[in-house]
């Protein structure tokens, strides 16, 4: 038996395992894309690092919107990726807003009436250099719930039955990715299912030029002109990098940690949506 067809059949059975485990009722297509995913980022499937998330997505050709398995990280993923960067000081309980009764209507037209949190805020604390560092993300339950249809504004039956644990995820997340920009910019499982997508199918453009990041020489004569900026409290690290990296040009990450330290130590970071 030649190597290849050795690790074909290793393959094989590693999808049934997750079919029967972790996926269960996942198409075979589906479970491939979950194997190929945690070998690109060298994560265990069998942690369930990602969630296989059917997502309404519009078609750009036919203008039509599609039902399609779309493989997402979930909320454990970000936990796990923070933990592992050694500098993760703590996670706060949810804090939650007012609870406020509204009536919505289902696809049939008919009254459904649910009492949900007008907010949620979570802290995620970061050691940055010898300071601890607080990022906070607080999310509106209306701006993102999911409904149950298209012809509906109605949540969906986990939104209705986790009226806090659905919004915390999210404001987690959010706070997660602000203290931890590198585990990426793309929603949770948690905050996407049910929902409909409007750019996973948007045709490709064309890249002018590969992305390009500074270099030490270039980092070392701007430093100081953004230290200045940092402690002034003008803005915070994470919103310098976040402006300058939008257009075209980002830093390393030792570079990013470089202009986190230039936190001042009393400061709360608390950027608001």
């Amino acid at each position: 038996m030649t190597k290849e067809i050795a690790l074909a059949g290793n393959r094989a059975q590693l999808v049934k395992v997750l079919q029967s485990s972790l996926y269960v009722g996942s198409k075979d297509e589906s479970v491939e894309m979950v194997l190929d995913y945690c070998e690109a980022a060298g994560f265990d499937p069998m942690q369930k690092p990602v969630h296989i998330v059917p997502i309404n997505a519009k078609n750009p050709v036919t203008g039509n919107y599609e039902w399609r398995d779309v493989v997402m990280p979930g909320i454990g993923l970000y936990r796990i990726q923070a933990d592992r960067s050694k500098s993760l000081a703590g996670i706060s309980e949810p804090v939650f807003g007012e609870m406020i009764r509204r009536d919505f209507r289902d696809k049939n037209g008919n009254a459904v009436s649910v009492t949900f949190p007008e907010w949620c805020s979570v802290t995620v604390k970061k050691l940055v250099g010898n300071h601890i560092v607080e990022f906070t993300a607080k999310e509106y339950w209306e701006e993102n719930y999911a409904s149950d249809s298209g012809k509906s504004d109605a949540p969906n039956s986990m939104w209705r039955k986790r009226v806090r644990g659905q919004i915390a995820k999210c404001a987690e997340a959010q706070a997660l990715r602000k203290a931890f920009p590198e585990v990426g910019n793309a929603p949770t499982a948690e905050e996407m299912e049910g929902k409909t997508l409007e750019s996973q199918s948007q045709p490709l453009r064309r890249i002018e030029a590969e992305p390009q990041e500074y270099s030490q020489e270039e980092f070392d004569q701007k430093v100081g002109q953004w230290e200045g900026i940092i402690r002034s409290g003008k803005h915070s690290a994470n919103s310098l990098i976040a402006q300058i990296e939008s257009k075209g040009k980002f830093f390393t990450m030792d570079q990013k940690m470089t202009l986190a330290s230039f936190e001042v130590p009393e400061a709360q970071v608390e950027e608001v949506e």
